[in-house]
Order: C-alpha cells, then sequence, then structure tokens
C-alpha cells in the first residue's frame, strides 16, 4: 500500500507539472484559485468549471441605424436608383458578446460599443434560444452597457472581486469572437490598472494576453473558480485582431457601474472638487513618501466637498476605502462610478503624517456654455433662461440625439415650466427642483400642446 501511495503521488506531480507546461495552466500549485481545475478522465480539465460558467455567457446581435437613415436624400428611391444603390435601406448587423449576472431579473452586462446607436438587441443563448433584449442604460465612459431579456432557466455567472487579482493571477476569456461561436481561451493577468485608451474614459482595466479578438467584447473574464473578474472591452492588434494584449473592465467597476443604471438608466457622476497629478520620484522625496504609489492634490476648489472634508493642496492621497490608490488614472475611475451623495474613506500623506478623512461626494455644478447651461439630471439638454410676454420660461436650447434628455422624450425648442406640478422660470430653479424630487414629471409646452415628460 505505501508503494502505490508513493507511485499515485509521483503520477500526480508529473501529470500536473506537464499539463502547466504544454497548456499554460496551473495544477494543484495554481494562482490563488481555491480549487485546483478538477480531473476529467484522469487529466486536469478547465471543462468541469466552463461548464458551469459558459451557459452565462451570451452572442449579442445588434441592428443599427446606418447613416441612410439619417440622410432623406437616400431614402429617396428616385435617388437610390441614380446612385446604384438598392431600392430600400439596409439594415447594419453588429455583432458581440454578453454575460448574464442576475438570472432573476435577466440582467445582462455589455460593452457599451455593441449596443451603440442600436434599433434592435437580440440575446442568443448557449442553447440557441434567441430573445429580444431591452436596453436598460449604458455609460460611454466605462464602456458598459446593461440589457434585460426574459426567459426560462437562464443561468448566471458569480461576481468575483476583481481586487483580489494579482499580476500573474491565471484567467479565461469567454465570448463570440468573429461571430464564430462561444469560445473559450486562457491566459494571465499581464497587468493592472490600465489607462490611456481614451482621453474621455474612466479607465482601470485588466490586461491579460488571453486571446480577446472582435467579437469577444462584452464577454465574460473569469478565474480558475469560474468567478466573474472582468467584462472584455478592448484589445491593442495593428490588424485588428490578437497579439496577445486584450484589457477587461473590472468586475468591481461593472457592478457599481449596474446598480446605477438599473436605478437611474444612467451613470449620475458627482464632484469631489480636486486637481491632481501623479507622483514622480521628486515630489515622493518632496512629500516623505517611500515609493510613487499615490496621488498627489494640485488645487481645492473652494467650498467644494474635498475642502469641506479636509482636504489640502499638496495631500497625497494613497488610498480609497482601504484599497492602495496607484497613479491619478485609477483614483479618476474609481470615483467615477460613485452615486452623488455617498462618503468615500480616503487616506492621505501630509508632512509625513497620515490622516483619514470622509467626503461627500457632491452635485456636480452646473456648466456654462455658449446659448445655454446644462444640468447633470438632463445629461444632452441644453437649456437656457426665456421670456415670452411677462412670463419667465426654461427652454431646452438643443438636444443632443441619442442622449438620456432626448430618450426621455425631450426636444429642441421645448418650454419646461413646471417640475412635478412646482413652477419654474429659469434654469438655476429647474437644477434646484430636478435636485429635490426623486421620480421627475416635466410640464413642457410645445407648440400649442401641454406635454408631460417624465423622466426616472
Amino acid at each position: 500500500m505505501r508503494i502505490n501511495s508513493k507511485f499515485r503521488l509521483l503520477w500526480q506531480v508529473l501529470v500536473g507539472t506537464a499539463f502547466a507546461l504544454t497548456l499554460g495552466l496551473a495544477g494543484t500549485v495554481a494562482v490563488r484559485a481555491a480549487e485546483p481545475p478538477r480531473e476529467r478522465g484522469g487529466l486536469p480539465s478547465l471543462a468541469p468549471m466552463l461548464a458551469q460558467v459558459t451557459p452565462a455567457v451570451v452572442n449579442i446581435s445588434v441592428v443599427q441605424q446606418s447613416p441612410e437613415d439619417q440622410n432623406p436624400l437616400l431614402r429617396d428611391p428616385f435617388f437610390r436608383r441614380f446612385f446604384g444603390l438598392p431600392d430600400t435601406p439596409q439594415q447594419q448587423l453588429a455583432a458581440g458578446s454578453g454575460v448574464i449576472v442576475d438570472a432573476k431579473n435577466g440582467y445582462v452586462l455589455t460593452n457599451h460599443h455593441v449596443v451603440k446607436a442600436a434599433r434592435e438587441v437580440f440575446v442568443t443563448l448557449k442553447d440557441n434560444r434567441r430573445l429580444p433584449a431591452k436596453l436598460v442604460g449604458s455609460d460611454a465612459g466605462t464602456d458598459l452597457a446593461l440589457l434585460k431579456i426574459s426567459g426560462d432557466g437562464l443561468v448566471e455567472a458569480r461576481f468575483g472581486n476583481s481586487d483580489e487579482l494579482q499580476v500573474g493571477d491565471y484567467v479565461v476569456a469567454i465570448g463570440n469572437p468573429f461571430g464564430i461561436g462561444q469560445t473559450a481561451t486562457s491566459g494571465i493577468v499581464s497587468a493592472l490598472g490600465r489607462s490611456g485608451l481614451s482621453s474621455e474614459g474612466y479607465e482601470n482595466f485588466i490586461q491579460t494576453d488571453a486571446a480577446i479578438n472582435p467579437g469577444n467584447s462584452g464577454g465574460a473574464l473569469v478565474n480558475l473558480r469560474g468567478e466573474l473578474v472582468g467584462i472584455n472591452s478592448a484589445i491593442i492588434g495593428p490588424a485588428g485582431g490578437n497579439i496577445g494584449i486584450g484589457f477587461a473592465v473590472p468586475s468591481g467597476m461593472a457592478r457599481a457601474v449596474m446598480q446605477q443604471l438599473v436605478r437611474f438608466g444612467e451613470v449620475r457622476r458627482g464632484r469631489l472638487g480636486i486637481a491632481m497629478q501623479d507622483l514622480n520620484s521628486e515630489l515622493a522625496k518632496k512629500h516623505i513618501l517611500s515609493n510613487l504609489e499615490g496621488v498627489l492634490l494640485t488645487a481645492i476648489e473652494p467650498d467644494s466637498p474635498a475642502f469641506q472634508a479636509g482636504l489640502r493642496e499638496g495631500d497625497v492621497i494613497v488610498a480609497m476605502e482601504g484599497r492602495p490608490v496607484r497613479n491619478s488614472a485609477e483614483l479618476r475611475a474609481r470615483l467615477g462610478v460613485i452615486p452623488v451623495g455617498e462618503t468615500v474613506e480616503l487616506r492621505v500623506q501630509r508632512a509625513g503624517e497620515t490622516r483619514v478623512l470622509r467626503a461627500r461626494i457632491g452635485e456636480p455644478e452646473e456648466k456654462s456654455v455658449a446659448g445655454g447651461r446644462t444640468i447633470s439630471q438632463l445629461p444632452g439638454a441644453l437649456l437656457t433662461d426665456v421670456a415670452r410676454g411677462n412670463e419667465r420660461l426654461v427652454q431646452v436650447a438643443a438636444v443632443a440625439e441619442g442622449s438620456t434628455a432626448y430618450r426621455h422624450g425631450l426636444r429642441s425648442g421645448d418650454l419646461i415650466v413646471a417640475v412635478n406640478r412646482s413652477r419654474v422660470r429659469n434654469v438655476a430653479e429647474l437644477g434646484a427642483a430636478v435636485r429635490r424630487a426623486g421620480g421627475l414629471s416635466l410640464s413642457v409646452v410645445r407648440g400649442d400642446y401641454l406635454l408631460t415628460v417624465v423622466i426616472r
């Protein structure tokens, strides 16, 4: 019996070593997963884990608006024949991936760029059922969107803790690359906290060498437990294909965005009132820091939430909510998904001393722009004060097509006269009224009609 036990142990070691060398995946010494890959037919395999996770990963097909829909000339059959175009405009189709994260409510996370400008969205499950999907909300800043489907027997992916990831952890990317069908690819976490892909985004990407290709967007990045640690989002590839540099939105950020999309249909970003920059060796020495991780505050707005919390110019934020802050892009991304009114704990270094401060995220300031102003509760609408005889009203000077204000029904030229039946006479009164209210009912004059526009 002793000889058999030793032989069995030696065989397990040899099989695990061969598996790690040939496939690049961990055996019994893998990363920090609670359980190693299970055996199938006597060999280590990820198949049991994938069998549980892959039903939660879906294919998303989108019917998009074509440029011809926006051009009245190209909708004219005469001009279409003149330019040799088909008699009717052709629908544009796009494909991507998504992850069911709440089977009970039918919520599916995907990328904003997958469903952008969609006229119709359909979700195809692993069992080939094709279900229509409703867009709950979308956020371009984090490139995330939330869909809702209805169906029996839905399977959801469990959220993992992306904050626990370390460079070198094994991950698996699941999606629908090039529309060929569901595919799983493996790799490791190559880097954390990546940013700089977009000047406008709130970026804190997980970088991985697990193969991510066009069509994988919105799919799942899971750890070896099968827990969702990221939503696949982007790649760097000169020819449009995988070269081993892919990016995923961390599941912690995706979960925070999802909660706001469910609640508001959008992400309502607040204001702290700081200007910041990354550290270098000179600044770290000046502020008595042992490393270059942290964010230097270069300015504090007077009477801002940051000022009221006790933050001052020259402070270095080294942690937020107990988690280290590496750079300004990471801090901006993490602050960008915290709703207005919530309080955050910040650990700062000041003159070699550590302080813990708590700041309440405030309302964004109203921005003055040429021809009007904007308020955060009606994104996409440009508002201005107008007079009609002795009456003072708020006019919608312009509305960005596809914006939240546009989707709720506001149009250029509308006159807003009341919020929840309370009279408003200027943009300032409108802003104060909508901040006080939860659900909003706007009384709008359009031409000769009085309309009610309901804002969630």
